[in-house]
């Protein structure tokens, strides 16, 4: 399933909804329950928590639904909906240098190191910086002159890990996602990325969870962003440095995760520092984040001191 948290644009200021994407259509599942006499969580992270008994429902109801009728008249047209991020995460879990191209760039333009490493390099983004399909990205002039872009793959997590085996790690995912993982390369501190990357807006997220039974191999899939439809970034997972059981394995040996958790796998070569001249997002840009069987995650970047 393609699963979405929306709002009716005829309604915005209702909370908002889990749905199902199907084709063009947003499908309500919570009213799909309802009108069923089921039971369904009003909302992704609480299903994810409520474990496979509430997603094997959901897709009980969806696909009862299209038996019943393919046209989908309940649904809403994708038009009349804003896709809000899937969840609010409670953590996100950044890997850095994490496919070869970006080690050798990074080296280059960024100080890091030469050497491709030798276990996954990570950091965390606050739940604050998640921000959601077409909402805006921060540029504060006051604080970045050096405002980056990559474009991850997200693992998020739907069952609670402890010290997981790589061969035990499949078990633990629920999903996959697009983070735009936005970073003011300007705002490192001795080496600390937590302000770099952590800021409001820095973790665009969407539009949509797929469920780890519809990505038949995560680590075969074309990455591209492109900023003004320009592409800067083009690429495939198949080129991680570690694969999402080693991660897993690596940050549950002492770091619990937890359901609903946001893992972002790294970026691909071609972020705005390894251009030569550096090139970096400005007010008015608008940053377009595709992985295949996803979709696409764009957000306009604005002028985070002008009302």
């Amino acid at each position: 399933m393609r699963l979405v948290s929306y709002t009716l644009n005829a309604a915005p200021d209702v909370p908002a909804r889990l749905g199902a994407q199907v084709e063009d259509r947003i499908i309500d599942l919570t009213a799909l329950a309802t009108a069923d006499g089921a039971e369904l969580p009003a909302d992704l992270l609480t299903l994810i928590r409520a474990g496979q008994p509430a997603l094997d429902e959901a897709g009980r109801l969806l696909a009862k639904r299209l038996a019943e009728g393919a046209s989908l008249d309940d649904g809403h047209a994708l038009a009349a909906v804003t896709l809000r991020a899937p969840l609010r995460p409670g953590k996100i879990v950044g890997v850095g240098l994490n496919y070869v191209e970006h080690v050798a760039e990074s080296h280059r333009t960024l100080d890091t190191g030469r050497e491709v490493p030798d276990r996954p390099v990570l950091f965390s983004k606050p739940a604050t910086a998640v921000t959601g399909p077409g909402q805006p990205i921060l540029h504060d002039a006051g604080l970045t002159e050096q405002l980056d872009w990559e474009c991850e793959l997200a693992v998020v997590i739907g069952r609670r890990a402890v010290r997981v085996s790589e061969e035990e790690a499949w078990d633990h995912v629920f999903g996959y996602s697009i983070v735009n993982d936005i970073s003011a390369r300007d705002q490192r501190r001795s080496g600390q990325w937590f302000f770099s990357k952590g800021q409001d807006s820095y973790a665009p997220f969407g539009p949509v969870v797929v469920t780890a039974d519809e990505i038949t191999d995560p680590h075969d899939l074309d990455l591209r962003l492109t900023v003004n439809g320009e592409v800067k970034q083009d690429s495939n997972t198949r080129h991680m440095l570690f694969r999402i059981p080693r991660l897993i394995a690596d940050i549950s040996s002492g770091v619990t995760l937890e359901p609903g958790d946001v893992i972002a796998t790294g970026s691909p070569s071609g972020v705005g520092a390894g251009f030569v001249p550096p090139q970096f997002l400005r007010p008015g840009d608008l940053v377009e984040a595709t992985i295949a069987g996803i979709g696409t995650l764009a957000n306009p970047v604005v002028d985070a001191r002008r009302p």
